[in-house]
């Protein structure tokens, strides 16, 4: 039997706002992750592994790094013209939403005649066999297809949640609902949405254009509530999806939405140790980064420990416990490093110590410095999140207010 033919967008548009201020320089899928990997590579590396090759790239906010990431480690160069990693800028007018960017690419979906159009979020940190979905979808001749993850009805309110009958069709949506619908068969669980969607793509044309004709935008927060009543739209549960290479001590299901500084932090986390909840290592389902391998493992030394070095970044003896160093990160002699996030180029020179801080890519960490040790005077310079965590801003961010903090030993790299 021959496989059906997939058209993928991947909604890469997105501010990202409570990613600042990280997301003022970059957008969120670009940001970078785990060492040589950007967030949107796990969206494209799941298609990729799935065989679905066709894939447009739909980017709006500060979109340059994502059409300069694009060009140069994704874009296909064979002759086949059904495999393509294709960006797609706005044109008359920016994208009002998600649903809003579909609809004005509808004459893709009509160059193309796909037999399953897919709809996948650009930022967030998880694998799934694609293919798996699409058959779901298709032996329920469904019009549209969401990917669901199971999560205790405790967390509920920090999701859009999906309520299914046992049968997965789905009768109804709840917006961060104190009192969640249970998933079939399962008391303490319920089904968040995961942002990622299958199409019929008759059905996508016609719920677009009535969208369109409303005035509404957006896929999670007007099409899908509407179409439920009138068309076939089944939950995917992520938990019976199956992707080789899985250890046993992963967790299952793994997917985290990484829309605030917070959760970034937390996903971080959880690729480190000897026995990480999502190991990024995984050769039979990689997720491929930078230079077109697959992401990085955690490099061990005798100074470094449950860390990752990104490409091209330098730990010259210096001390290195629980943190991630994303490209071309160097830190001197004597430095010392714990839980933090160091991102693209950034260098601590000789002696400096940082705990539990976020530093934002281009900025050097003066000699002898010291943040996350003293939170009255890291309030003072820096934004400081409810559980402690210091971000420093990337170094084009830096105005007057930190030059202050420049002179006493935090200075923007040169």
């Amino acid at each position: 039997m021959k496989a059906p033919k997939v058209l993928a967008f991947v909604m890469a548009g997105g501010e990202g706002s409570r990613l600042r201020p990280f997301t003022e320089t970059l957008p969120k899928p670009a940001l970078p992750f785990a060492g040589g990997l950007r967030i949107i590579d796990f969206v494209l590396s799941n298609l990729y592994n799935s065989s679905i090759r066709a894939v447009y790239v739909l980017v709006q906010y500060r979109p340059q790094c994502l059409l300069d990431h694009v060009a140069e480690y994704w874009a296909c160069t064979g002759n086949d013209p059904d495999e393509f990693v294709t960006p797609v800028l706005p044109q008359a007018e920016p994208f009002a939403g998600t649903a809003h960017a579909v609809y004005r690419s509808l004459h893709l979906v009509e160059k193309h005649k796909p037999d399953v159009v897919a709809v996948f979020a650009a930022d967030h940190v998880y694998r799934m066999d694609v293919r798996q979905m699409v058959r779901f979808h298709l032996e329920r001749d469904a019009e549209a297809s969401v990917a669901a993850v199971p999560v205790p009805v405790e967390r509920a309110s920090a999701f859009g949640i999906i309520c299914a009958d046992h049968e997965q069709r789905i009768r109804a949506f709840q917006e961060k609902p104190r009192e969640p619908t249970p998933m079939p068969g399962n008391a303490r669980l319920t089904y968040a949405s995961m942002g990622n969607y299958l199409f019929d793509p008759a059905a996508l044309r016609q719920v677009l254009g009535e969208a369109a004709e409303r005035g509404e935008h957006d896929f999670g927060q007007h099409v899908l509530p509407r179409i439920i009543h009138a068309h076939r739209v089944y939950a995917y549960d992520l938990g019976e999806n199956l992707v080789p290479g899985t250890k046993p001590y992963e967790e299952r299901a793994y997917w985290r939405d990484v829309g605030s500084v917070e959760s970034y932090v937390a996903a971080h986390r959880d690729v480190l140790g000897a026995t990480p909840r999502f190991q990024l290592n995984n050769r039979e389902w990689p997720i491929f980064f930078g230079n077109g391998g697959p992401g990085a493992a955690p490099r061990r030394s005798a100074h470094t420990r449950n860390s990752i070095l990104g490409p091209g970044s330098v730990a010259d003896r210096a001390s290195v416990r629980n943190s991630v160093l994303q490209r071309e990160v160097h830190l001197e002699p004597g430095a010392r490093i714990e839980n933090c996030i160091l991102m693209d180029g950034v260098t601590v020179q000789r002696g400096a110590r940082l705990r539990r801080v976020v530093v934002g890519g281009g900025n050097t960490i003066a000699a002898g410095v010291c943040i996350g040790y003293d939170p009255c005077a890291d309030r003072e310079r820096y934004v400081v999140t409810p559980s402690g965590t210091v971000l420093v801003p990337p170094r084009t961010l830096r105005g007057a207010r930190l030059a202050a903090a420049d002179a006493a030993g935090l200075q923007a790299g040169a």
